[in-house]
């Protein structure tokens, strides 16, 4: 039985693929690394590529303020593509459900090279499910048959409102798949990591033609702040870690004291040396 093209059935992945755009272009959420004002940082610590009969697969790995997580971008024959991301805590347990299906899938009877029958089939495909929780994020696994074969659909939802994204793994490719994130979890482990709280959301001030942007991200060292001026098309940031936020704010009070002293009128007065006082 042949699994190419299984991924019919609405599999998401209107654009073309285009690696500068998969970056940003997502819908926001933890693990988007767009934002206003130039966003969070980013990181990409690893990558795989597997070439599952007409489809290739990227697993990233990647680091945000967040924590880690794995990028999934499936790229069809005909270069469109859909993505889901999984923290590494629930690709570990992805991973697990990979081998459950795995082995369901090779106890099935009748795989040939032929067609699959379909009489048999429940009306909707499916031949097994299950359903990941992260947080606000739900995943649900199908592994599904139609005239063309037999695939696992992996479907990304977010509780608060999104865009449902989905990629479609043809069932052969199942324990190949599982193979590659077992390698990255074995490197990276299924620690998500990250700040263990809700770092403060991302600010902006507007000062006549200039626009001020102050983002909170993480990084292997830390939390840090991003100050970004923006002017036209020209722009210029400054990255200040947390250890010292209390310091740069106590200098920067310290001028916010002496510039309101001086421009103080009463004050300005007293202090005009005394031959500026003679002149009035």
């Amino acid at each position: 039985m042949s699994d190419l093209g299984s991924g019919d059935e609405g599999i998401s992945g209107g654009s073309k693929y285009n690696v500068a755009n998969m970056e940003g272009s997502s819908s926001r959420n933890d693990f988007d690394s767009s934002g206003k004002g130039g966003g969070t940082v980013e990181q990409e610590l690893a990558t795989k590529m597997l070439q599952i009969q007409s489809k290739r697969f990227y697993l990233d790995v990647k680091q945000n303020r967040r924590g880690r997580f794995i990028k999934v971008a499936e790229i069809g024959a005909d270069g469109r593509r859909s993505q889901i991301y999984l923290a590494l805590s629930t690709a570990a347990e992805f991973r697990d459900h990979l081998s459950s299906f795995s082995d369901y899938y090779a106890s099935l009877a009748g795989q040939n090279t032929g067609p699959p029958n379909t009489d048999n089939l429940p009306e909707d495909g499916k031949l097994k499910s299950e359903m990941m929780i992260k947080d606000y994020r739900r995943y649900y696994l199908d592994l599904k048959e139609n005239a063309r074969g037999r695939f696992l659909r992996v479907s990304q939802t977010i509780t608060r409102g999104g865009p449902r994204s989905q990629i479609a793994l043809p069932a052969q490719g199942m324990i190949e798949f599982r193979d590659a994130l077992t390698d990255l979890l074995e490197e990276f482990g299924a620690n998500d990591g990250g700040f263990k709280g809700d770092l403060p959301e991302e600010r902006h001030m507007k000062v006549d033609n200039k626009n001020f942007y102050f983002d909170i991200g993480q990084n292997n060292r830390g939390v840090y702040m991003r100050i970004s001026e923006v002017k036209n098309n020209f722009r210029t940031s400054i990255t200040i870690p947390e250890k010292c936020w209390i310091r740069f704010r106590d200098i920067f009070n310290d001028y916010c004291d002496k510039m309101k002293k001086t421009s103080d009128p009463i004050t300005a007065d007293i202090n005009l040396p005394t031959s500026a006082n003679s002149l009035k």
